[in-house]
């Protein structure tokens, strides 16, 4: 048998480096798709357990790695039961998208010229939003800084079209087809319009409170994306993020929050503990 090399006491086989190079391209796929969702955390976390008791079952810690095992094989039924519609989605949109050029395709050829993320504009956002506000006209506009949020934007009709004024008007309008749910921003573009958007099940909320408003807050708890929704019967404009909902903000303040938002920098795992921290402490 013909071995690339040895680590220790491991021997490196080629036959090895493949299912290594393999399984790397699986799991990116699945982090692609799972990026901007609270199921990704739980796949990171699940990820990080399994390869300690690998580490462990390597180095014959029988006891550990029994304890670990055991574990490990509750741990999947969890997941498969907790997150069984994002299973169910995650399969469909591998099914569509493995030969695509945005599929496993696209990860095997590394030498591809990775594209540049484009800008968001927001102006013909805020535009459009006191347009929308002024005529007492419902909307919902998800901004996502990182993840095309392919679960949500594979619920209503894909656009990738360029932000404009007149485009989210006529999306909104009350006798457009695409006025139902929300549409998804980002990288410039509006990925998809007629979103179905997860509902968030407080019941705590105020009564004053709509669909559409339980739709963007359960968005937020769900995601890392910021919500812009205008009232139907007030035309007030609010953005939710982090499960929380500030109404009844002029238009400066939409700009600034959004603006704020979509230049954020992504916050690593070390500050994001000491937030989390800071949080449960106050």
């Amino acid at each position: 048998m013909i071995y690339a090399f040895k680590i220790g006491f491991l021997d490196v086989r080629w036959i090895d480096i493949i299912d290594i190079l393999l399984v790397s391209v699986l799991l990116y796929q699945v982090y692609k798709l799972l990026k901007g969702s609270v199921a990704v955390r739980v796949l990171l976390g699940f990820l990080s357990l399994y390869l300690i008791y690998l580490i462990v079952r390597a180095a014959q810690m029988d006891m550990l790695a029994g304890i670990l095992g055991q574990f490990m094989g509750v741990g999947v039924i969890a997941a498969i039961v907790i997150f069984s519609q994002e299973i169910r989605k995650f399969l469909l949109i591998l099914g569509k998208t493995t030969f695509r050029q945005d599929g496993i395709l696209q990860s095997i050829m590394i030498w591809k010229k990775k594209e540049l993320k484009e800008s968001t504009n927001i102006s013909p956002v805020i535009e459009a939003a006191k347009t929308l506000s002024a005529s007492n006209t419902g909307a919902l506009m998800v901004f996502s800084r990182t993840s095309e949020l392919k679960f949500y934007a594979d619920s209503g009709d894909l656009i990738d079209a360029y932000i404009s004024k007149r485009l989210l008007v006529s999306i909104f309008n009350k006798y457009s087809p695409l006025h139902d749910g929300a549409i998804i921003i980002n990288q410039g573009k509006i990925k998809a319009a007629r979103c179905i958007l997860p509902v968030s099940e407080r019941e705590n909320l105020p009564a004053q409170y709509g669909m559409r408003h339980r739709a963007a807050l359960g968005m937020s708890e769900a995601t890392d994306t910021l919500t812009l929704i205008i009232s139907e019967e007030t035309g007030q404009m609010s953005l939710a993020r982090n499960g929380k909902i500030d109404t009844n903000l002029a238009a400066p303040e939409i700009r600034k929050r959004i603006n704020s938002y979509l230049h954020e920098r992504e916050p690593q795992p070390a500050e994001e503990e000491t937030k989390n921290n800071l949080e449960v402490a106050s």
